[in-house]
């Protein structure tokens, strides 16, 4: 199975539930799991189980299914996106692309500039200044803590205070369901991000760091204006 598998399944279900699709995103993996299983059935892995060879799968390959979903509506409002692992490499990096890197890079003094790990990155191409930066998890817990840690290194930067950091995620275990009582991977959102949008049908107490993925789209459009 490829990401072009799992994108076609999204799409499948962009027919059927239109703006809604991102809400149904927990059942396309689930649906791309048994895909995924068949192809490995075929062809084990040596040594492995087919749980790790999944999880690996759908943590690498959702990212690039919201950087997929995003990508048309970010373009509309005359922004760029890259995947982070574009950023980390250090050659055949184009002029553009290495100037959005300098742009994002964490000074640690002595010890070098260090490109936060994140996993989706938003600029502007007229100056290729970084406005937003996406991590992108299955569930909170995957990496909540250290997004929250790379939101703290940027805040202490002149050159990068200004970038948001966002959290996307299907959130699968239910940590940013409910605000009272607070699960600590909400709390880290609410106190050290900048918001966390959510790909989900159940319901969800919203705030002002916390929200269904439909309105990202008109953060972002506000976050703009804000900026001129």
């Amino acid at each position: 199975m490829e990401f072009e598998d799992l994108k076609n399944l999204y799409l499948e279900k962009k027919k059927q539930f239109d703006h809604n699709a991102y809400k149904h995103i927990s059942e396309l993996l689930r649906e791309a799991k048994q895909i995924h299983k068949q192809d490995w059935l075929r062809h084990p892995t040596i040594g492995g189980d087919h749980e790790q060879s999944w999880r690996a799968f759908k943590g690498k390959n959702l990212e690039k299914l919201v950087q997929y979903i995003i990508t048309e509506e970010v373009e509309e409002l005359g922004l760029k996106i890259v995947n982070g692992n574009k950023l980390e490499r250090t050659i055949n990096i184009s002029k553009e692309l290495s100037q959005v890197k300098r742009n994002l890079a964490v000074d640690y003094g002595e010890f070098g500039l260090h490109l936060p790990d994140v996993d989706i990155i938003i600029y502007d191409p007229k100056d290729y200044e970084v406005l937003v930066v996406i991590s992108s998890k299955v569930t909170l817990r995957e990496r909540i803590a250290q997004t929250g840690y790379w939101k703290l290194k940027l805040l202490q930067d002149e050159a990068t205070k200004h970038i948001r950091v966002y959290f996307i995620t299907p959130d699968e275990d239910g940590t940013l369901t409910h605000k009272k009582p607070t699960k600590k991977g909400r709390a880290i959102v609410e106190v050290d991000l900048d918001g966390s949008y959510v790909l989900t049908e159940e319901k969800i107490e919203e705030s002002d760091k916390v929200k269904l993925f439909e309105h990202f789209i008109d953060d972002l459009k506000r976050l703009l204006s804000n900026e001129k």
